[in-house]
């Protein structure tokens, strides 16, 4: 649980982290705001974790707020709160905090170096998040237990020590057409757009080979733009084998505009894996042109058929060409950077070589490609060429060189997160909780939690065991007079298996198993079945995007 400096009201995941005191806020014996008894429970327990009386655990705690604390900032702290703190940055409390395990490292070890720009893939930059350093692992106690260090075992849906296996959900992407190998293969809506141009282009090529056709060299178009999709779906087929021959998990197979995409979850481990994996793709193109070159040769050609034939050779052949050229995201650019890896022992030395000569490659295509299909090097008549061809050309080239040098600058972001998702660890993002049952007040959940150091409210019965977690934006909502009435099971939401996340979980697995079931918290348990404490989307999502901003090493 996060809150702005002294004001008594915690933040939500979505707002600028505020100044305050370095230390906690020492807990008083009850809000002062209203006149009647305040209801409160016979004990309250310590959320577990490292003894903040022992020097070696020293903790870098924000401090809840009180209801009876002022609305305006209170910039005073207690001696001996501000002598158990350790210093920091004055940006590091609120929101962006997250506490961790001494026994596994600091908690900045993945999310303190570096500015903090914008992701390129969906996740809101956040330019002022930092976390405090050498914070003690979260815990959460239960309400019936005396001993302040036990925690509660995470029942209700939760074997002990193994981790909630999220049920897969389908990626979508478009229409899925089927699932050779176990993988779906979708194809984007922009695939009708460039098979109605694919049609519109080849129709008026057959009507000057084929002029008898007539309006039926549209369905002869057609068909080409079906079966030259055909073969590039082998092509990705081919690289989705070698994945899968590799042990490599392939999220989904999309057809789109300007060809496809195998979408390979995770890198190969060696380079030569990685140049295979790169190279049979536009193997299995030459190999397509190979065989429709073999089966127009008894085929006249001035046939349907053989027209078609002859286009299918010629279109695989392109985009076996096209993809060997050297830099990202093209397949060739996958085998230099294999071949960079190779010498040199660092793939991030393989990435960004072929990535640079991927933009350059981008800008070749958007200067070369018109002037060489107007000098006719590309198989058109100069001579016939007008100030409409002019302009498709460059419009062809520029989207060409779009998608490439994106593609370069993807594959440069995307290394680098690769590098530092490791970092990325449920243990040390997860934030100190404390356990109260349903019907605490919101007033006296939060005077536990700041007594505690927690950051963090788990809702439990009885018996200690999970119910719900008490969000963090719900209690925005709730005015300070109000809180020593509200309890904190009108906060909460209710658990389900997917919230439950192990400690143990770091890098692209912990983003998988949150991506599976979108939350703003998790309960994070240990492997034996217990309470560890409350992860929040937001610091994973901070720590997410510091991993994006940090220099390759």
């Amino acid at each position: 649980m996060d809150v702005s400096g002294g004001s008594g009201q915690p933040r939500s995941g979505n707002e600028e982290p505020a100044e305050h005191p370095a230390g906690p806020t020492a807990p008083t014996t009850g809000p002062t705001d209203h006149t009647g008894p305040e209801p409160r429970e016979p004990s309250a327990p310590r959320a577990a974790g490292p003894d903040p009386d022992n020097p070696g655990d020293a903790t870098d705690r924000p401090a809840l707020p009180h209801p009876a604390q002022p609305t305006k900032d209170t910039p005073g702290t207690h001696a001996d709160a501000d002598a158990e703190a350790p210093a920091r940055d004055s940006q590091g409390a609120g929101i962006s905090e997250a506490t961790g395990s001494t026994d596994s490292g600091s908690p900045a070890d993945a999310t303190s170096d570096g500015a903090e720009p914008g992701t390129t893939t969906g996740h809101p930059g956040a330019t002022d998040s930092a976390t405090p350093e050498d914070a003690p692992g979260p815990g959460a106690g239960t309400t019936s237990d005396p001993h302040p260090q036990h925690r509660s075992p995470a029942h209700s849906g939760i074997a002990k020590g193994e981790p909630p296996q999220p049920r897969p959900k389908e990626p979508g992407g478009g229409i899925l057409m089927g699932r050779p190998f176990g993988v779906p293969v979708y194809v984007a809506p922009s695939w009708f757009l460039v098979a109605a141009l694919i049609t519109w282009v080849f129709g008026g090529q057959l009507d000057r080979v084929l002029p008898e056709l007539g309006a039926a060299r549209y369905l002869v178009s057609l068909f080409f733009a079906v079966a030259f999709y055909a073969s590039v779906l082998v092509h990705e087929l081919a690289h989705t084998v070698a994945a899968i021959r590799f042990r490599l998990p392939v999220r989904r197979i999309q057809l789109q505009f300007f060809g496809g995409v195998s979408e390979i979850e995770k890198e190969a481990e060696t380079p030569g894996r990685e140049f295979i994996l790169a190279f049979v793709g536009p193997l299995l193109s030459l190999v397509l042109a190979g065989l429709f070159y073999l089966a127009m040769k008894p085929v006249d050609p001035g046939t349907v058929t053989g027209v078609l034939l002859a286009g299918l050779m010629i279109s695989n052949l392109i985009v076996a060409i096209f993809n060997l050229l050297p830099g990202l995201p093209l397949d060739g650019g996958r085998m230099l950077r294999a071949v960079v890896w190779k010498i040199t022992g660092k793939p991030m030395s393989g990435t960004i070589a072929a990535a640079w000569v991927g933009r350059a490659l981008a800008v070749a295509v958007l200067i070369g490609l018109p002037l060489l299909n107007q000098a006719g090097a590309l198989g058109g008549d100069s001579t016939d060429t007008t100030g409409m061809d002019t302009v498709t050309d460059a419009l062809l080239a520029a989207i060409l060189a779009a998608i490439i040098w994106t593609g370069a600058g993807n594959s440069l972001r995307m290394a680098r997160l690769r590098e530092h998702l490791p970092e990325l660890r449920a243990r040390t993002l997860t934030r100190r909780a404390v356990p109260v049952q349903t019907d605490t007040p919101l007033s006296e959940a939060l005077r536990r939690a700041n007594a505690a150091g927690a950051r963090a409210l788990v809702v439990v019965d009885a018996h200690g065991n999970p119910l719900s977690l008490v969000r963090e934006s719900a209690i925005v909502g709730v005015p300070e007079h109000r809180r020593p009435w509200v309890p904190v099971s009108g906060l909460a939401h209710d658990l389900t298996d997917g919230m439950r996340v192990s400690a143990e979980l770091a890098g692209e697995e912990l983003l998988d198993v949150l991506r599976a079931t979108p939350a703003t918290e998790y309960l994070v348990v240990e492997e034996t079945g217990e309470i560890y404490g409350v992860l929040s989307a937001a610091d994973v999502e901070r720590a997410f995007v510091k991993a994006m901003a940090r220099p390759a090493s």
